[in-house]
């Protein structure tokens, strides 16, 4: 295959190509940036092997080109360049060998074929000279022809890839959910086997291929090759146990784990967001501690919603996901995620809709989509029916905001004023005043103004025996 011309139409290789004629080192384009452009993506991380130490190749070529984005890496034999869109990043040819308690290689100087034998799929180790020879392919594991028949393949035998570095497992899944690729079956057998030396890796580089599973176009591929494996009950035990079906006498419940699948491939479809797309896989992860069997109306899941929030941080502290904002953010829509469906099936309130806006503020609009997500019916005419019925709540959210400015809104008076107003030191009291008057807004009994709110002050520091002190209207 010559991708001569599709390499010269890149200024960073052309640039790397006129150095290397200069300078006695052999060069290769290698990796995924090389597999890109076979299947016809654009790449923006070039990866850059040396046979020998790369620093002097990239050293000449930041003076001659003015590349000041340079970062040199002794320690671990590396080098990069940032130029325009592109990142470079440049290693020397090496030999690695491992132990069977660690994922940490032994990494010495290698040869070509040393770097080759190291590299983990087929499809991942092909290389495009940057020598005399440039642009020409070599292919030593036929990954060219696995990229045209769409399979992830180990270059060595799978077992010893997989037991040399356990999480090769999550990246042959991870390029499977990407490429849309099957994995060969002596390669997905091995996985299976040592599905269990999953564990010696860490949290946080497992957590890495799982969210890169989850940003694939459908990532319940990804998930379902995790469940078959048996890598999920290991790295995501929750969720792993969202799978199955009870049945007592005529009444069974859906399968959770595969719902859940389906959900989050529907929220894929309106967003690329990896926060929004968490909440899709954490929205019902509480339903095996909640399922209960009862005789009149079949298995019943209460209080889902609001044991999966309080799960969520332990899940993100535990898979080493930010414990911040968006740890509050998904537990937030986890929460609230059966309430737009709930104002439907009662008579829709506005008191129901303010408070509904109120508790999720700028993120209402990532709920529906949750919840519009999380139709999975296979009965055409009661999907239309829930989708209406959301149609019907946002239309009647978008009145309400529109004439009581209730996302986000503070309380019209301070806990500070109150304080001051009444003359009295900081207690349980003032919560309580500003929670009122908060509940009153809410239920629609005042304005959300604060000439409203400071009457109902008042009157309520009246009934509380309290004297005012200072008031500024």
């Amino acid at each position: 295959m010559n991708l001569r011309e599709k390499i010269n139409g890149i200024d960073s290789i052309r640039f790397l190509k006129d150095l290397r004629d200069k300078i006695d080192i052999e060069t290769y384009l290698v990796g995924g940036f090389v597999r890109d452009l076979i299947l016809g993506k654009k790449g923006k991380d070039i990866d850059v092997m040396t046979l020998g130490e790369p620093y002097e190749l990239v050293k000449k070529l930041s003076e001659n080109k003015g590349f000041s984005n340079v970062s040199i890496f002794k320690n671990f034999g590396t080098a990069s360049i940032k130029n325009n869109n592109y990142v470079l990043e440049f290693v020397g040819a090496r030999k690695e060998s491992y132990s069977k308690n660690s994922r940490n290689p032994l990494v010495k100087p290698g040869l070509f074929d040393d770097d080759m034998s190291r590299r983990d799929f087929t499809i991942n180790a092909i290389c495009i000279s940057m020598n005399s020879d440039y642009g020409s392919v070599i292919d030593k594991f036929n990954g060219i022809n696995d990229i045209k028949n769409k399979i992830i393949r180990t270059c060595d035998e799978p077992i010893k890839t997989f037991e040399d570095d356990p999480l090769r497992m999550m990246r042959a899944i991870r390029f499977a959910s990407q490429l849309n690729f099957d994995i060969e079956e002596e390669t997905f057998s091995s996985i299976i086997e040592n599905a269990k030396r999953i564990e010696i890796i860490s949290k946080e580089r497992i957590t890495s291929e799982l969210n890169k599973i989850i940003l694939s176009k459908k990532p319940s591929y990804g998930f379902k090759l995790l469940f078959s494996s048996g890598l999920l009950k290991f790295i995501f035990p929750e969720m792993n146990n969202l799978h199955g079906v009870d049945k007592v006498k005529n009444h069974s419940h859906k399968d959770n784990f595969y719902h859940t699948l389906e959900v989050l491939d529907n929220i894929c479809e309106s967003t690329d967001s990896l926060w929004l797309r968490w909440s899709a896989i954490l929205h019902d992860i509480a339903k095996p501690h909640t399922k209960r069997y009862n005789e009149k109306v079949g298995w019943t899941f209460h209080g889902h919603e609001d044991l999966g929030s309080k799960l969520v941080p332990k899940i993100f502290k535990k898979l080493k996901l930010p414990l911040n904002d968006k740890m509050r953010y998904v537990a937030k829509l986890v929460r609230l995620h059966l309430r737009p469906i709930a104002l439907v099936k009662d008579h829709i309130t506005d008191s129901a809709i303010r408070r509904l806006l109120y508790e999720s503020g700028n993120d209402i609009d990532d709920l529906m989509k949750l919840c519009r997500a999380d139709i999975t019916t296979k009965n055409p005419d009661k999907a239309k029916k829930y989708l209406k019925n959301f149609d019907i709540v946002e239309k009647k959210m978008r009145v309400v905001e529109k004439s009581d400015k209730i996302k986000n809104f503070q309380p019209p008076i301070s806990g500070q004023e109150i304080i001051d107003i009444f003359a009295i030191k900081p207690s349980k009291i003032i919560g309580e005043l500003k929670s009122e008057i908060k509940n009153q807004i809410l239920d629609g009994k005042i304005k959300n103004n604060r000439e409203e709110a400071l009457d109902l002050l008042l009157i309520l520091g009246k009934s509380l025996g309290l004297e005012v002190k200072n008031l500024k209207k």
